[in-house]
């Protein structure tokens, strides 16, 4: 597994904006950053789908998890750059590996902004202000196209996207909740194989409806049951719905 990401940033804040993990051949498959944008120039043979997470938490090689990567003397905005491994990249390498050996999976979040533990934070009540603005001219705490996703002209490729991208949606956050059953919607209607995970708490259906969409990360208990379930769902291709007792 190879990691790329490419960092934007704006008013002391960093976005992860672009982000993709590599599935090596072999372990003499290495790709540069070269070979990776001429990859990218070829999606539709190269990108076998994509994975909807909440928010980055994540760091370049060389650096550690940072709020402003700037003060730590990050100076690549904007260009592609390798990521360092972490939980959520170990869970989905074990889960993809198999069937999409010398494939890009693509990479995409609700927000993109590059902070760990924003849940529950004020950082969630300015999410939660800003898209009720969003399609307004006024102005928003975050970058409106550096961390948010423009969910009618979202372009995805590869042939299935998985949402994994949360269920705990604080109720008096109604626009979170909105924006994430909005991108649910939407992608339901592209050409896609759309997967994910839920449990008792509903059935296929109303997780579609709510945006109710396990992540494959999770600690304690839960931790290996969500890993082998995300492993359960790309066990065929195309992968399948996994639904957790």
């Amino acid at each position: 597994m190879q990691i790329f990401g490419k960092f934007s940033t704006n008013f002391d804040m960093d976005y992860l904006v672009e982000h993709y993990i590599y599935l090596n051949e072999s372990d003499d498959d290495k790709i540069t950053i070269d070979d990776l944008e001429n990859m990218l120039k070829k999606k539709r043979k190269t990108v076998a789908g994509t994975i909807f997470l909440y928010n980055p938490e994540t760091s370049p090689v060389g650096y550690k998890l940072s709020r402003f990567l700037q003060n730590e003397g990050f100076d690549k905005y904007d260009e592609f750059v390798p990521l360092n491994e972490d939980a959520m990249s170990y869970v989905l390498n074990a889960g993809l590996k198999h069937e999409y050996k010398g494939k890009l999976i693509e990479i995409k979040y609700l927000f993109n902004l590059n902070r760990e533990n924003i849940e529950p934070t004020p950082i969630l009540e300015e999410f939660d202000a800003d898209l009720d603005k969003f399609t307004s001219n006024q102005l928003t705490r975050y970058d409106k196209q550096l961390n948010y996703l423009d969910i009618p002209n979202i372009r995805l490729s590869g042939k299935f996207v998985f949402f994994g991208c949360g269920h705990k949606y604080d109720r008096h956050h109604k626009a979170i909740i909105a924006y994430a059953r909005a991108l649910s919607e939407h992608v339901q209607k592209l050409d896609k194989t759309v997967v994910f995970m839920h449990d008792n708490n509903c059935d296929a259906d109303e997780a579609l409806e709510t945006a109710y969409f396990l992540s494959p990360l999770a600690t304690g208990k839960a931790k290996e049951k969500r890993a082998n379930s995300f492993k359960d769902a790309f066990r065929t291709n195309p992968p399948t719905i996994q639904k957790l007792s």
